[in-house]
């Protein structure tokens, strides 16, 4: 498969002839919350025509990024799915997502929220500083998600569906209320007192939530 080179001896240059193409990183993004048919990626990237979702899930395959899998039975289908060298580019994609967030304010005209990038709100607002030795599960149910994260130190896991063992359960219909915690716009109390979240658990982890969590 060609490769468009820089002509440059640069591991910037080389990252970038393997997601530097549009489309490519958001691929990435989508599969770091795990393995996903062809659908799954179509829809989660709607706007994506879809020979160029093919194109792009063929180079990274070709660069050792991403695998196509097949499902066991009694699943059908394949399921394209990282690497460990594909895993790698989590710290990288967190880190644009943080530097690219620092501009937004309200969506623009025809822009959507998916599933995919409020998972990578959560790492992108993670503050590892801030969690010391801190063990602590948190699912947060929204309208049409649930996501479970799971703090351990510094380190964070974000995954779709219920938490196996919660500490705290933040439910809300809608995500705003969440994404106002998380940049500072709405404080724990306020939330709780305005009933636009409820939350299983103790009060103070609510709390805690915003200060691990801040955009």
């Amino acid at each position: 498969m060609t490769v468009k080179e820089y002509g440059q001896f640069c591991g910037l240059a080389r990252a970038m002839e393997v997601v530097g193409e549009r489309w490519t990183l958001l691929i990435v993004r989508d599969l770091l919350l795990g393995p996903k048919r062809y659908t799954d990626l179509r829809n989660g990237l709607p706007n994506i025509p879809t020979n160029i979702l093919a194109t792009r899930l063929k180079q990274l395959e070709a660069h050792g990024v991403a695998v196509r899998r097949a499902l066991p039975h009694p699943d059908r289908g394949v399921v394209y799915e990282l690497t460990d060298h594909g895993h790698e580019l989590q710290s990288a994609v967190t880190a644009l997502g943080r530097w690219g967030a620092r501009t937004m304010t309200e969506p623009r005209p025809g822009e959507i929220t998916t599933i995919e990038s409020r998972a990578l709100s959560f790492h992108t607002a993670f503050r590892p500083e801030a969690a010391g030795e801190d063990t602590l599960g948190y699912e947060v149910r929204m309208a049409d998600a649930t996501f479970r994260l799971s703090v351990d130190g510094p380190s964070l896991t974000v995954g779709h569906g219920p938490h196996p063992d919660p500490d705290l359960i933040i439910e809300t219909r809608a995500g705003r209320p969440v994404l106002d915690l998380m940049r500072g716009t709405l404080t724990p109390a306020e939330a709780l007192a305005s009933r636009s979240l409820h939350i299983e658990g103790p009060a103070p982890l609510l709390a805690r939530f915003a200060e691990l969590f801040r955009l």
